[in-house]
């Protein structure tokens, strides 16, 4: 396995943990039906293993498409890099009407918080315990995040 650069998948590192300090906001997905682009978009953060660490991949995704509407990697678990995917998602395709994601620190920040706030109209869901499934979709982008391109 070492001479072909495989290594066993193991558990990276927990990207869902909650700022104490953080509004979350409540789970409105529960009796939605999405039939249509824009309806919904999630956001979630997935590691992808290299040599001497993690790069760690968001993305916003469509949920009724599919579609990944912008990603974006880095090194570090700053916000900063999931603020820079939301604004490149809502440049490029527009307004939605709700955005879901997990309870992590990075998407109850201030500054996530405050770009989604810009949007009047828009309303804001945050998954829990037990949704693991809702954001699936970013989680299977990580084959295609092995390239050495930082941006879309």
């Amino acid at each position: 396995m070492r001479t072909l650069g495989l290594t066993a998948m193991r558990p990276g590192s927990n990207t869902s943990k909650p700022h104490l300090g953080n509004k979350v906001y409540p789970y409105l997905l529960r009796a939605v039906t999405v039939t249509r682009p824009n309806q919904v978009w999630a956001t979630d953060i997935t590691y992808c293993w290299r040599p001497g660490g993690f790069m760690y991949l968001t993305a916003v995704i469509d949920w009724y498409s599919r579609k990944a509407l912008a990603w974006r990697q880095s090194n570090s678990l700053e916000s900063s890099f999931c603020v820079d995917c939301l604004e490149k998602a809502h440049r490029k395709h527009g307004m939605l009407e709700i955005f879901n994601s997990d309870q992590g620190s990075q998407f109850t920040s201030d500054v996530f918080i405050g770009v989604l706030k810009q949007h009047l109209t828009l309303r804001i869901c945050m998954d829990r315990r037990g949704r693991a499934l809702d954001n699936i979709f970013v989680e299977r982008l990580r084959g295609g995040a092995s390239s050495t391109k930082t941006s879309t």
